[in-house]
């Protein structure tokens, strides 16, 4: 089956409400987002007009409106979280998930988000998020 992929980096912060470690502080990461989108078919021969799954121009504009733009530079927290710490709702970059804001919890809210946005034809194959160099969460359909 013939994929394309394109990766994205973006800075974002978040807290784990429920962390018996670390990570149940505010901190940032620089994540990296590799997004793989496939044919929905597999089909025989060359790819017609130009010759192009998707454009990648087309692929980064559009992860970049549904991804990247709504999480760069962003504090991604619970309705948990928040909750437990009201004072933090001043914060003028404050996102809300209904979940968790893990890297698995995240790559699931991009995943919904990639999805609706994607051309007939395209379907979205893999997600591979890293929260760190060595450290990432991965969907695969």
């Amino acid at each position: 089956m013939l994929q394309v992929t394109k990766i994205f980096r973006f800075e974002m912060a978040h807290a784990l409400q429920g962390h018996a470690g670390a990570c149940r502080h505010v901190h940032g990461h620089s994540y990296q987002l590799h997004v793989t989108v496939r044919q929905e078919r597999e089909q025989e021969g060359y790819l017609p007009g130009a010759g192009m799954l998707i454009d990648f121009k087309e692929l980064k504009k559009l992860v970049k409106e549904a991804v990247i733009r709504r999480l760069d530079h962003q504090l991604l927290l619970s309705g948990d979280y928040l909750a437990a710490n009201p004072g933090i709702l001043r914060q003028e970059n404050l996102l809300v998930l209904e979940a968790e804001p893990s890297a698995e919890n995240l790559l699931l809210f991009v995943r919904n988000a990639i999805r609706e946005k994607l051309p007939a034809g395209i379907a979205l194959a893999k997600l591979k998020l890293y929260e760190t160099a060595d450290s990432y969460a991965e969907w695969v359909l």
